[in-house]
């Protein structure tokens, strides 16, 4: 979902929820209550403007031609650049819940389609480009004419024709019927003339494309999109365990979810495409369709087809293979955390990995982590810990909070600037750290959220140093849901959203919006050179900045409690620390000098230099993990350093 390495583009060119959900239940009071709520909500906008109504209008063309294949530029120019008059007219209109422009260009969608069937027509399945790079689709314009875009349908078709070729006869006949089925279904969508049906989905696009302007987080949820988002909030997964990217040539395995039948059968691997599952070609098929057929019966086999690249010196090629695994059930708790140690003179170093922030009756991320560090203390001379953070999108706000709460003793971790303005400062309180000694703590681009929040909060306070990628993910902003809003647990019919309610600041006054936390000392992994980040998504918040809380005045606690807070809490503050500094050009300088010594780890840059690294594991260069194995050098370095 983003304009970066980590592209997504749909093989049969269509908006996949269209094709296969069933449509809300909307008319237009209910759309315009819904944006009300929004709106209401939101941290930064609070009613309809002629810029955002600008954005409204791109977002449902492209809710319509997301990979820009019907439409063409003067079909909707008046609409991609409308003049302030056009766009006063449309918000007036929009405001009395009257969507007869999305009307118009319903209409115009439908004359696409009908384009796009004759220009279908003039393809020549026997004249048809060879090697066909996936790359140019992505970040497309609408094309500029009718000629154009039958050049990218060819290119398109093209592409499809190769991939199936690695299939036989019969799965490359059933590729082509699923595509054929995938667009007829997707087009019989738009051109149903049942005037409820015409009017949900209409609706529906415009609430998307409403919430979806506001920022980066904010979303319109269908009802089977809410329940989706209700397994993913819950972190279970069913099936084999592998994150799938949705390709224009077949899905890709750009994860394999520890602890999942996946990872313990060791089959597949990442970059693997798949082009078939059972014997069911997949080209063309909705990633949802996908997953389903995946999933099954706890201990049922799947038989999954895929292409795998390898290399032969300056060679590459492709080979196909069936790789069977059992399906089961994959929970994330499972893989919340992992733990393990590394011997080093006289005691170990402890290497703490934490997946994601989470909390249920049964454990959370913080008391899960200081049990492991408790053990590791009683059962060894710990000289330094390095909390691995990479990957790591978040979770509770709260769990950030009480994790960093692990390594300093009182203070400030977190502060929230909600939609009024109000800031609430979010603090560690029990004034003891469970690990007060030499701390690292391991970040990546793909590391977000409250993952940036413990890592910005434990750099503001000196008490750790960042390492790994040049800077995380920079998302600063929090969102609250509208899901469970009945008692019984149903999703509401008419859809869910979420909302972006503010922003979050650590106790420096930063907030890591766009910038990401910034490493200490810089070691390239895997996503180094991948455009992965808040700053390449659509519409994001502008980072700003509140004062710094160190010296902490509980100007959010009300008036009359003060003073008796005051004499409870403000003793053991955590003080803000120095004690890196003077180690850190030594550490910088050495870790450069190993790195530019380190063949192998050049070979992996100079690999990461030539493609976009946009997979979330790798098979690299003879060590199961570069970045993490210069972090423990590192580690060693301060060590020695500091009883030095």
């Amino acid at each position: 979902m983003l304009r970066q390495a980590l592209f997504l583009i749909l093989v049969v060119l269509l908006a996949p929820w269209i094709a296969t959900a069933k449509l809300p239940d909307l008319d237009s009071a209910s759309v315009t209550q819904m944006v009300q709520e929004i709106m209401k909500a939101h941290a930064t906008y609070k009613k309809l403007t002629p810029p955002l109504i600008k954005r409204i209008l791109q977002n449902y063309l492209e809710e319509l031609d997301p990979n820009k294949s019907y439409f063409i530029e003067p079909d909707i120019h008046q609409w991609l650049e409308p003049s302030d008059e056009t766009l006063n007219q449309i918000l007036q209109e929009y405001n009395q819940g009257n969507f007869k422009v999305f009307e118009e260009i319903q209409r115009t969608m439908i004359h696409a389609i009908q384009r796009r069937h004759e220009l279908e027509k003039q393809i020549n399945i026997a004249d048809l480009p060879k090697h066909v790079n996936p790359e140019e689709f992505k970040d497309m314009k609408w094309t500029n004419n009718a000629h154009d875009l039958l050049t990218r349908l060819i290119r398109i078709k093209a592409i499809q024709i190769e991939t199936a070729s690695k299939l036989n006869e019969d799965l490359k006949e059933k590729s082509f019927q699923r595509i054929a089925k995938r667009q007829a279904k997707y087009e019989e969508v738009i051109l149903n003339t049942d005037p409820v049906q015409h009017k949900r989905l209409l609706l529906s696009n415009v609430l998307k494309a409403t919430a979806s302007a506001l920022d980066a987080h904010t979303a319109y949820f269908t009802p089977e999109e809410a329940t989706q988002f209700m397994i993913n909030v819950q972190q279970r997964l069913f099936g084999i365990g592998a994150q799938l990217r949705d390709d224009i040539n077949g899905f890709t395995v750009i994860k394999i979810i520890e602890g999942g039948p996946a990872a313990l059968g060791k089959e597949l691997k990442v970059k693997d495409r798949i082009i078939a599952v059972n014997g069911e070609p997949v080209v063309g098929m909705d990633i949802a369709d996908a997953v389903e057929l995946i999933r099954g019966e706890e201990n049922t086999p799947v038989v999954l087809t895929v292409i795998r690249e390898t290399s032969e010196g300056d060679h590459k090629k492709e080979e196909k293979l069936d790789v069977t695994l059992r399906r089961g059930e994959v929970v994330l708790k499972d893989t919340r955390y992992e733990s393990a140690y590394e011997p080093f003179g006289d005691g170990v170093i402890v290497y703490l990995r934490l997946y994601s922030f989470y909390q249920d009756p049964e454990s959370s991320s913080a008391t899960d982590l200081s049990k492991e560090i408790q053990k590791m203390k009683e059962e060894h001379k710990v000289k330094g810990l390095i909390l691995d953070l990479r990957y790591n999108s978040g979770g509770m706000l709260s769990q950030a909070v009480a994790v960093s709460g692990l390594f300093i003793t009182k203070g400030v971790v977190v502060s929230i600037k909600d939609d009024d303005g109000k800031i609430q400062h979010l603090r560690d309180l029990d004034g003891k750290a469970i690990w007060d000694g030499p701390l690292i703590v391991l970040i990546n681009r793909a590391s977000a959220s409250a993952s940036e929040i413990v890592a910005q909060t434990l750099q503001d306070y000196g008490r750790a140093l960042i390492v790994g990628d040049d800077h995380s993910y920079g998302k600063g902003t929090f969102q609250t849901f509208t899901l469970n809003t009945t008692s019984n647990n149903v999703v509401n019919p008419h859809g869910e959203y979420k909302v972006t309610r503010g922003k979050y600041y650590t106790v420096s006054g930063k907030s890591p919006q766009l910038t990401g936390v910034l490493s200490d000392v810089t070691v390239p992994g895997v996503l180094s050179e991948t455009e992965i980040g808040e700053k390449f998504a659509k519409y994001p918040l502008e980072n700003d900045r509140i004062k710094e809380n160190f010296d902490d005045d509980l100007s959010d606690i009300p008036y009359a409690q003060r003073d008796k807070i005051r004499k409870l809490y403000k003793f053991d503050l955590q003080p803000r620390l120095t004690i890196y500094s003077k180690y850190l050009p030594t550490l910088k300088g050495n870790s450069t000098e190993r790195l530019v010594q380190n063949k192998n780890y050049q070979n992996f840059l100079k690999e990461l230099k030539k493609k976009d690294p946009d997979e979330e594991n790798t098979e690299d260069f003879g060590q199961n993990d570069l970045q993490l194995t210069e972090t423990y050098n590192i580690m060693k370095d301060l060590i020695l350093l500091q009883h030095s």
